[in-house]
């Protein structure tokens, strides 16, 4: 019996493929790969069952008939939904959950460097000055998630040790555990006008493009700050930067642009008040380890005919 092809478009290939042989199913399986921008062989079109892989050149999914599972590296499923190549019968599961522990802290980050004095104490070491500044607690102060998933829910649990107030909105309405209150997407206003930091968690979806744009910006406090660790996509560039340069909000921290990298003309990089990231929020240094297990829970799932984790619901877009 012919055992189904899998195809990594990886760079790190070998973590996977000790993952899969420490699970048992190596036997059970041909493991195929090339680089995470290199080119499938005509082979790997043509019998391809499964495929590990970031992403894709276009059309190209239309030249694999036997493809019945992709497992993407990302969380964001933004660039695999908007492709004209994506069959229905192809089963797409994501890395939803792999930012559980980077994420979190990146956050905690962006609201501790923003509410210390950092910046300028690094510009008085250089200058050998000592200058004392009392910082600004972040005990009392509100947290405002939009779009409390399964990271945001990771995110509310750490940053409850703050003794900040955590409030978010989430479609389900459901409870949130550290989540003092859940408030429908119709509320997002209630959030805004209350939060002192701003979170966006949004997948990009129809709903969601340009979601943050000047009329949110104007529900926010003057003394807010917005943080961006999700798509470019949810935000209007421009009405962040006149936001932010008028003063109607403290400033933002972005992590996400629409375009990456971000080109060195972006008006973005001289605004001041904004802090650009380059896109390093959910980076890991062992990534690979990290989302090994969902693969090969999936895989196991592909071969049995089960139930796999993290499949993607196309009509929600995430």
């Amino acid at each position: 019996m012919t055992k189904p092809l899998i195809v990594c478009r990886l760079d790190d290939t070998p973590v996977f493929e000790d993952a899969i042989a420490k699970a048992g199913l190596a036997d059970r399986i041909e493991i195929q790969s090339v680089p995470k921008d290199g080119a499938l062989s005509d082979h790997m079109l043509a019998n391809a069952e499964g495929m590990l892989a970031w992403g894709l050149p276009p059309g190209q999914l239309a030249e694999m008939p036997k493809l019945r599972w992709v497992q993407t590296m990302t969380v964001g499923m933004d660039s695999w939904l908007s492709r004209d190549d994506l069959r229905d019968d192809i089963i797409l599961t994501c890395a939803r959950g792999i930012h559980r522990v980077q994420m979190p802290e990146s956050v905690m980050g962006a609201m501790l460097y923003v509410t210390r004095p950092f910046i300028d104490t690094t510009a008085n070491n250089l200058a050998h000055k000592w200058v004392r500044r009392a910082p600004e607690p972040l005990a009392g102060k509100t947290l405002g998630i939009l779009g409390v998933g399964t990271v945001g829910a990771e995110i509310a649990r750490k940053v409850s040790v703050f003794e900040m107030n955590i409030i978010g909105t989430r479609k389900s309405g459901e409870a949130v555990p550290n989540v003092d209150k859940i408030y429908s997407p119709d509320e997002t206003d209630a959030v805004l006008a209350q939060a002192d930091f701003v979170l966006t968690l949004l997948p990009v979806t129809s709903e969601t493009k340009n979601f943050m744009n000047a009329a949110r910006f104007a529900k926010m406090k003057e003394s807010a700050w917005y943080l961006n660790f999700t798509r470019g996509d949810v935000v209007v560039d421009a009405d962040l930067i006149e936001a932010v340069e008028s003063k109607r909000i403290a400033g933002a921290v972005l992590d996400t642009f629409r375009i990456e990298p971000l080109p060195p003309e972006d008006a973005f990089w001289a605004t001041e008040g904004i802090i650009v990231l380059p896109h390093i929020g959910g980076m890991h240094p062992e990534r690979g380890a990290q989302i090994s297990g969902l693969v090969v829970d999936n895989l196991r799932a592909f071969l049995e005919g089960g139930e796999m984790t993290a499949v993607v619901d196309r009509e929600k877009g995430y």
